[in-house]
C-alpha cells in the first residue's frame, strides 16, 4: 500500500503523514524542506535576484529530483508514506510559469524530464499510489498554519499574494489532471491532527475507511 498526502503548503502534510506512518508502520519519504538549499532563496530574495538566478526553474528541478527518488523507493517496497509526490510537482512548475517565473522553454525542458521520469515508474512492478490524502482548507486556514508553522522565510506578508495564487486553482487541479490514484479528501478547516487527539483518531479512521475500499475493489496491488 502507498499512500500520498497532497495539499497546498501549510495545511500539514508532513504531520498527517507522520501520523499515518505511525498508525500503518511504514516508512515516510517527507518532501524535502530543511535541507533544499534554494527554498529560502525562493521565498527571501528580491524579485530581481529571484528572476536572475532562476531560483523557480531550479527550485522544481530540486523537488522533481527528490520526488522521483522517493517515489521509487516507496513504490519498491509495501506499506509507505509520501509527504507530497511527484505528481503534485507539474502544477507548482505551471503556476510559477504562470507568474512569468519560469520560462516556456524551461517550462518544456522541466516537462520532457517529468515525463522521461514517469516512463520510469512504469516499469516498476508497482506503478502509482494507491491513495492520495488531499488536505483541503480555506485560504484563511492556510496563512493561520503557515504562521503557526514559524519557517521565518515563509511568513512575510509580501508572500501572501503568491500563497493565493496557487491555492486558488489547487482544488480544480486535484479534480481534473490528477488521475493516478483514488482520492481521500480531508478539511483541514475543520481538523487540527496536531493538537486535537479526536481529529487525529478521526483522520485515521477515514484514511482506514478508504484503504478498505480501494482493497475491496482490487486496486490495491
Amino acid at each position: 500500500m502507498l499512500i500520498v498526502v497532497g495539499g497546498m503548503i501549510g495545511l500539514g502534510k508532513s504531520s498527517v503523514a507522520k501520523i499515518l506512518g505511525e498508525h500503518f508502520n511504514s516508512e515516510v519519504f517527507y518532501e524535502s524542506v530543511d535541507d533544499n538549499p534554494i527554498l529560502p532563496l525562493f521565498y527571501s530574495e528580491t524579485e530581481e535576484e529571484i528572476n536572475k538566478k532562476r531560483y523557480p526553474f531550479l527550485l522544481q528541478l530540486y523537488f522533481l529530483n527528490t520526488r522521483f527518488k522517493s517515489i521509487k523507493e516507496a513504490l519498491v517496497h509495501n506499506n509507505n508514506v509520501l509527504d507530497r509526490s511527484i505528481y503534485e510537482d507539474w502544477y507548482f512548475a505551471k503556476k510559477n510559469m504562470e507568474l512569468g517565473r519560469i520560462s516556456e522553454l524551461e517550462m518544456s525542458i522541466y516537462e520532457n524530464l517529468l515525463n522521461n521520469m514517469m516512463e520510469e515508474l512504469e516499469e516498476l512492478p508497482k506503478k502509482a499510489p494507491d491513495i492520495m490524502v488531499y488536505l483541503k482548507g480555506s485560504f484563511e486556514t492556510v496563512l493561520e498554519r503557515i504562521k503557526l508553522r514559524g519557517r521565518e522565510f515563509e511568513i512575510d506578508d509580501d508572500l501572501r499574494e503568491y500563497y493565493e495564487f496557487l491555492w486558488k486553482d489547487y482544488d480544480a487541479w486535484v479534480d481534473n489532471h490528477y488521475k493516478a490514484s483514488d482520492v481521500l479528501i480531508i478539511d483541514m478547516d475543520k481538523m487540527d491532527v496536531v493538537n486535537n487527539e479526536s481529529d487525529k483518531e478521526e483522520l485515521v479512521r477515514l484514511v482506514q475507511a478508504k484503504v478498505k475500499e480501494v482493497r475491496e475493489k482490487g486496486d490495491i496491488v
